[in-house]
């Protein structure tokens, strides 16, 4: 009895719609908050855990119930239907309360954009003030005091007339329009010798003016102008018109949560399904095709997010429209795919019937297949252990996740979508392998490897900074992409071997209760101690302790391995009854 790889492909293409959607929130959500509306890390960390409290209570629930349905089209099926189909439309409408904002954001009353962003009266964090190094500089800077200091070394208000336009003019020279023309910008400003300093880039040098003189820089911790001076006055800019119409903000807050609901109420039956249509020692390797379908959905919303230019510095006040459109419609295709293709009642039926090949029991006795198994002591204490473990990598991972747009951006001046990219599409290699691999060595040794290539990964990203060499940060995040695809393919098989056959939906919703309940913390948590220090430096610390916390508790995991007696069966069964799947098919249509 071998897996059916096409049959779990087409089941997979729920977790594929499911995958795209987190994918692209991730990305444009936290941007959407920063920089459209002003927000905080720590607040735009506590809503972007809005969805996590709502799946907390509701994974669970929509799982348990799930598992009682019975409809015509299968148990799991109407609820993956109906949900993609509000949450497409809620997510959508997302985009119309995002351009509201924009519009509130336009230039008034003649003076152009910057010119308004230039004149505010709101202060902006100074790039050189850390709460625990450096507190003999300002904290805040006015945008006008922060721009002059940079280009004048002094206060705005002491400037002459015509120093005060040339400070207009460098602030003008810095902004989003200038720099979509130009690959390098021609004007950055940078940490030298302890403090900030305007450099030029002179065909492909930088120099900073010592007195009359020029001298070349050949590595600097650089800050672009850009990413720390306009983006955060652009913010603080927003945020004042966020106060005065809040409207924009209250239909974005409402059309979220009706988008979160929508995606809480099918997750559990969309990740139930593979375990209720696959026998037990086969779920590491489905679990792998399943979640190489998701990566697959999450890759092509990366893709979308590089042609639409949602990564690149100066469109980080763009409007999302088309994008999420073209998200949505993907989304779409994968809920057709599945509805056209997927018999969940006919392939359940066949499931029941191959475990009973499998453990010689009545596949029509609910005891034997269909009972609610009582757990012993130990493996009661191995379901909390990994349940644990599961938060615990969650934490650190999606705090990485929920962040790197603004990271990738702010700190390292790269792409997100590329570096993400490049993450996925090394999952997308190892699915299978690691599928393989857990036959041979287990699920739970796997997931170990899995855990020390994420620590290591993370830990090796707290060096990286601007002047990194791109390759060494692609490196690291496509070891992050192998440990996350190890991890993956085998956390939720081992929770669901402990489950019976009528309660897998409870113990997915068990599963996702952990992972979110980690996630509501990780974005408030992390967004708190970066506010706190006053930068981003911290996301990678944080993300390499957490991982290696949850090596530890992995450790003393004693069960969630499939069986070897299953196993053993499976290997005679494939060679006593090469065709006992065709089989068991061919004999439940005939009791149709």
């Amino acid at each position: 009895m071998k897996l059916n790889y096409k049959r779990t492909i087409l089941v997979g293409f729920a977790f594929f719609l499911i995958c795209a959607f987190w994918q692209a929130y991730d990305s444009i959500v936290p941007m959407m908050l920063v920089n459209k509306f002003g927000l905080s890390q720590s607040i735009s960390g506590i809503v972007m855990s809005i969805d996590n409290i709502i799946a907390v209570f509701l994974l669970p629930l929509f799982g348990a119930l799930s598992d009682k349905t019975d409809t015509k089209h299968g148990r799991r099926t109407p609820y993956i239907v109906i949900g993609t189909i509000v949450a497409v439309l809620a997510f959508f409408g997302l985009t119309f309360a995002d351009n509201a904002q924009l519009t509130a954001m336009q230039a008034t009353e003649g003076a152009s954009f910057y010119e308004q962003v230039f004149e505010g009266d709101y202060k902006i964090v100074n790039a050189e003030y850390n709460s625990f190094t450096n507190k003999d500089v300002p904290e805040k800077y006015g945008v006008k005091d922060y721009a002059s200091k940079i280009v004048k070394g002094k206060a705005y208000t002491d400037l002459t007339e015509i120093e005060k336009e040339e400070v207009k003019s460098w602030y003008k020279s810095i902004n989003a329009e200038y720099l979509q023309d130009h690959s390098k910008p021609e004007t950055v400003y940078a940490y030298v010798d302890g403090v900030y300093k305007t450099v030029e880039n002179i065909d492909g040098k930088y120099y900073y003016l010592d007195g009359a003189n020029k001298v070349e820089i050949e590595k600097f911790d650089t800050r672009n102008a850009y990413t720390n001076l306009v983006t955060p006055a652009i913010s603080g800019f927003a945020l004042q018109k966020t106060l005065q119409n809040p409207t924009p903000l209250i239909l974005f807050i409402v059309l979220l949560l009706v988008t979160l609901l929508a995606m809480a109420t099918f997750r559990s039956p969309a990740v139930a399904l593979m375990p209720d249509v696959t026998v037990k020692p086969l779920r590491s390797q489905a679990n792998a095709i399943i979640n190489l379908l998701g990566t697959a959905g999450g890759m092509l919303v990366l893709v979308l997010g590089i042609v639409f230019g949602t990564g690149k510095a100066f469109n980080q006040h763009m409007s999302y429209t088309w994008f999420v459109l073209a998200v949505c419609a993907l989304m779409v295709v994968g809920l057709i795919i599945f509805i056209l293709t997927v018999k969940e009642k006919l392939w359940a039926d066949e499931m029941q019937k191959q475990s009973a090949l499998i453990t010689d029991v009545d596949a029509d006795d609910p005891e034997n297949l269909s009972g609610d198994k009582k757990l012993s002591k130990s493996e009661f204490t191995s379901l909390i252990l990994i349940l644990a473990s599961v938060a615990l990598w969650y934490i650190a991972y999606n705090a990485v996740t929920s962040k790197y747009s603004l990271y990738a951006t702010n700190v390292l001046h790269k792409d997100y979508n590329t570096t993400l990219l490049l993450a996925q599409a090394a999952a997308i290699v190892a699915y299978v392998p690691v599928g393989l691999l857990a036959k041979k060595i287990g699920r739970k040794a796997s997931i170990l490897i899995g855990v020390t290539m994420l620590t290591v990964a993370f830990g090796g990203a707290t060096f990286m900074d601007a002047n990194s060499p791109s390759i060494v940060v692609d490196i690291l995040f496509i070891l992050a992409g192998l440990g996350w695809a190890t991890i993956n393919v085998n956390s939720f098989p081992m929770v669901v071997e402990l489950a019976s056959g009528s309660n897998v939906g409870k113990y997915t919703g068990y599963y996702y209760t952990a992972s979110m309940a980690a996630q509501i913390l990780t974005p408030i948590l992390s967004g708190v101690i970066m506010d706190i220090v006053g930068n981003m430096s911290p996301l990678f610390y944080y993300a390499t302790f957490f991982s290696a916390l949850a090596f530890v508790t992995m450790l003393f995991v004693k069960h969630g391995d499939s069986e070897k007696l299953a196993d053993k069966k499976v290997e005679e069964t494939n060679g006593d009854n090469e065709n006992s799947a065709e089989e068991v098919e061919n004999q439940i249509k005939t009791e149709e």
